[in-house]
C-alpha cells in the first residue's frame, strides 16, 4: 500500500504542479489583456480627440475659403470696373483731342479768311 500511496502522492503533487503553472500563465494572460485595454481606451480616445480636432480644423478650412472666395469675387469685380474706367479714359482722351484738332482746325480756319473791311 505504501507503493500506491507514494504513487498517490506522486500525482497530487504533479497536479498541484500543473494547477499552479495554469494559474500562473492565467495571471500572464490576464495582465496582457489589462495592458492592451488600457492602449485600446488610450487609442480610442486619441482617435476621438483627433477626430474633434479634424471637424475644427474643416470648418476653420470652410470659413476661410468661403473668405478668399469673397475677396477673389471683390477683385474680380475692381478689375473689371477699373478696366471699364481705363478704357472710358481712352475714349474720352480720343474724343478730347478729335474735339481740340477740330478747334483747332476752325480757329485757323477763321484766321486765315479773309478780313472785310
Amino acid at each position: 500500500m505504501t507503493q500506491q500511496g507514494a504513487a498517490l502522492q506522486s500525482y497530487n503533487n504533479e497536479l498541484v504542479k500543473c494547477i499552479e503553472e495554469l494559474c500562473s500563465k492565467r495571471d500572464e494572460l490576464n495582465q496582457q489583456i489589462q495592458q492592451e485595454e488600457e492602449e485600446k481606451n488610450k487609442l480610442q480616445n486619441d482617435i476621438r480627440l483627433l477626430t474633434e480636432k479634424l471637424a475644427r480644423l474643416n470648418e476653420s478650412l470652410a470659413r476661410k475659403m468661403a473668405a478668399r472666395n469673397e475677396f477673389e469675387k471683390t477683385i474680380a469685380e475692381t478689375e473689371a470696373a477699373y478696366t471699364k474706367i481705363l478704357e472710358s479714359s481712352q475714349t474720352l482722351l480720343s474724343v478730347l483731342k478729335k474735339e481740340a484738332g477740330n478747334l483747332s482746325r476752325a480757329t485757323e480756319l477763321k484766321s486765315s479768311a479773309p478780313k472785310e473791311s
